[in-house]
């Protein structure tokens, strides 16, 4: 496709508005305007015949899979391919979704001679988490005399991921990944002498009966004792609610709203991350009125790059969610003991006591930590001293209620040996971090 440029429309004003004039102004100098015109539409004509295919040399590739993060500035990096090796100048146009903005419309290229591949990084930053595709980039280049904008339409195929923001949290918790041997998250006293085997030495006076290892000591003709080590590998895994519970809107670190979804996915992340250090094996979960991803806890640095694609298109389902459902599912496919941290919101009475029925499916085999985000005004009524209104006593008396039924869950639960908290918004992570650890040291798995 050709379109004139801008040179073009300015010759046509510098030439023909002229001449035309002057033919009608002067008919002697009909010859003069006239060879003038058809001078003007020759160079034109031969332009655009110089001009026509002359993009066919330059091909553009992107990445098939490109990584960001939310709310952080990123590049996509754009190769372009110059068969010919000879300079020239490029202008560029990539059709980007809404949710991710650039500072600019269309980036200008300039190919230097002899080179056949160059290397142009386009500035974005991402708003929304998600999975978007690119198919198509846009090139614009001039003809020989500039008469006219060579364009064309170069199909691609990029997928570009947009990951949660990490950075801030990571940040917030920045003693915990600290990789220093003893230190950070390393540094946790463990109560307890553990049931792992580790070796077998000889009999110590004062080592208890249960430790002996009678057909060792049969065989060696002398007690020997069973020495215990620690358990250090666990499988933990993060099972978050993403039904319409999960689409309350909660204030960010910019006081703008986003689902409470949002926390879940960054906390479950960083509490991966967490696991990692401590050498346990993560897995995640994720359901609303059905189960929809189910990743078994593994380690490493490939399993966790797994983990965070399974979870980084989540949204919110309008759906009821299906706790017996779930349940069901880990009774089936979960056969070891493990810690399963639940992420959901149980204010509403029916479904506090559909969980409560759940619950029993799996308290006997894996150890429950059921988190969650604690509701605008769920406190007791006392607690605030600002209360200036009648309207004010009501709405503090509602929020009363609301902390009173779910703390009289949270004791039901809890005889049924699970723990149930109500975690800050702004410190979701840690807290659940620090629940974690709390597990480690107590070694209640």
């Amino acid at each position: 496709m050709m379109v004139p440029s801008s040179r073009l429309l300015l010759w046509v004003g510098l030439v023909v508005l002229p001449f035309a004039v002057l033919w009608a102004a002067v008919p002697e100098s009909t010859p003069l305007a006239l060879a003038a015109l058809v001078m003007l539409a020759i160079l034109v004509s031969m332009d655009a015949a110089l001009a026509y295919g002359s993009l066919r040399n330059v091909g553009v590739e992107l990445p098939e899979v490109v990584r960001l993060s939310k709310d952080r500035p990123g590049a996509i990096e754009l190769r372009i391919r110059n068969d010919s090796k000879k300079a020239r100048r490029l202008r560029l146009g990539l059709a980007l979704p809404r949710d991710l903005p650039s500072p600019d419309e269309d980036l200008a290229a300039l190919l230097p001679d002899d080179v056949e591949l160059s290397r142009l990084l386009w500035p974005c930053t991402p708003l929304q988490r998600g999975n978007y595709c690119l198919d198509k980039v846009h090139l614009e280049g001039a003809s020989p005399l500039g008469f006219w904008a060579v364009r064309s339409a170069v199909p691609v195929r990029s997928e570009v991921r947009v990951y949660p923001n990490l950075l801030t949290e990571r940040n917030n918790l920045a003693a915990l990944f600290l990789n220093r041997g003893a230190f950070g998250v390393h540094a946790q006293r463990q109560i307890g002498k553990g049931r792992d085997f580790e070796k077998l030495r000889e009999y110590i006076p004062g080592d208890s009966y249960d430790e002996i290892h009678w057909k060792a000591t049969a065989k060696r003709g002398h007690p020997v004792t069973k020495v215990f080590q620690i358990e250090r590998t666990q499988e933990v895994y993060v099972i978050i609610d993403a039904s319409r519970l999960s689409a309350r809107t909660v204030a960010d670190h910019a006081n703008s709203h986003i689902p409470t979804l949002e926390r879940y996915i960054t906390a479950a992340l960083v509490l991966g991350l967490a696991a990692e250090r401590q050498g346990d094996l993560f897995g995640l979960v994720t359901f609303s009125d059905k189960v929809q991803n189910f990743v078994r806890a593994k380690n490493g640095r490939k399993h966790y790059s797994a983990c965070r694609d399974a979870i980084y298109r989540l949204q919110p389902q309008i759906v009821t969610p299906d706790f017996e459902e779930m349940a069901t599912f880990i009774r089936l496919r979960l056969r070891r003991r493990a810690l399963l941290v639940f992420l959901t919101a149980l204010d509403d009475p029916l479904l506090a006591e559909s969980f409560v029925r759940s619950a029993d499916l799996l308290c006997r085999q894996h150890l429950l930590l059921v988190n969650m985000v604690q509701p605008p005004g769920a406190h007791p009524l006392f607690s605030d001293a600002s209360v200036a209104s009648l309207d004010g006593l009501y709405r503090h008396l509602g929020g009363h209620l609301l902390w009173h039924d779910l703390r009289e869950l949270g004791k039901v639960l809890q005889r049924r040996g699970v723990q149930f908290s109500l975690l800050e918004n702004e410190r979701l992570s840690a807290q659940l971090i620090s629940q974690y650890l709390s597990v480690k040291q107590r070694q209640l798995l």
